[in-house]
């Protein structure tokens, strides 16, 4: 997941949104005049993708945290 956050960061930053906002507004058609530049097209395609198999994985995880014992999860890192 948090490859997908640095990716999606990307996209937040050139565009200066979050990609919950942005995705939010794209689903509601409220981005529709980007539709005429190539570019954005295409990053806009990417960013949605990305953020959707992001939201997927977030459900994902929740879910196994909610099946699991938490403490039993995590991974022990020995302090050196």
């Amino acid at each position: 997941m948090k490859s997908l956050e640095r990716r999606l960061t990307l996209y937040e930053e050139k565009y200066g949104v979050l990609s919950e906002d942005f995705y939010a507004a794209l689903m509601a058609g409220e981005l529709e005049k980007y539709d005429e530049y190539d570019e954005t097209r295409a990053d806009f395609s990417r960013w949605k993708g990305l953020y959707e198999v992001w939201l997927r994985r977030k459900q994902a995880y929740h879910e196994l945290l909610k099946a699991r014992d938490l403490a039993r999860m995590m991974r022990y890192q020995p302090a050196y």
